[in-house]
């Protein structure tokens, strides 16, 4: 049946990722995106994984230390500077990538993902894509300034090449109260 946003994130990204791949966790929140990349890649594969708050890290720290899980590197930074933290390697040679936008859940509801830093990043991402691969956004919009970072993301992605692009939306329509939508960036070539 119809699969909730965040169940369907990581279908398609079961889909994406292969064992070795080197992916991207651009907002770490809590650590179960990045365990559930962490396992897709296996211990041959690398996740990098981002998040601006200590709170973030150290949860998914923990979170990987539980699981055993040692091919990860989890980074306090803005996704916007993720490209400076790609080794030779991870060049041209992304095998996925995710962002949950807004904020951290259990964390302070005023520290969100902004419009700029997020753009930003999706755009250091896609060059590095590999062919067939998938860039997934699971869009929280119901905070302050959510509304705008929605509004610039969509106007964002409807100017990406279709040539090059796939993109996706997908979201429930008679939800109330903001329900999260997910866009997937499905890279042609």
């Amino acid at each position: 049946m119809l699969q909730r946003v965040l169940t369907f994130s990581h279908t398609l990204l079961k889909q994406s990722v292969e064992i070795g791949d080197y992916v991207i966790d651009a907002t770490a929140g809590n650590g179960h995106d990045t365990v559930m990349l962490a396992k897709l890649v296996g211990e041959a594969g690398h996740v990098l994984s981002f998040d601006v708050q200590k709170q973030a890290i150290v949860k998914t720290t923990e979170l990987l230390n539980k699981e055993s899980i040692h091919h990860v590197t989890v980074i306090q930074d803005s996704h916007q500077n993720l490209e400076n933290y790609f080794t030779e390697e991870m060049k041209g040679n992304i095998g996925g990538a995710i962002f949950n936008l807004g904020y951290l859940p259990g964390g302070n509801h005023t520290i969100t993902t902004k419009p700029d830093s997020t753009i930003q990043a999706i755009e250091s991402i896609l060059p590095h894509l590999k062919p067939g691969k998938l860039l997934v956004l699971v869009v929280y919009y119901g905070h302050e300034g959510g509304k705008v970072e929605k509004d610039q993301i969509l106007a964002f992605l409807h100017q990406l090449n279709q040539q090059q692009y796939n993109v996706l939306q997908y979201q429930f329509i008679n939800q109330k109260n903001d329900p999260p939508f997910l866009l997937a960036i499905e890279k042609r070539r």
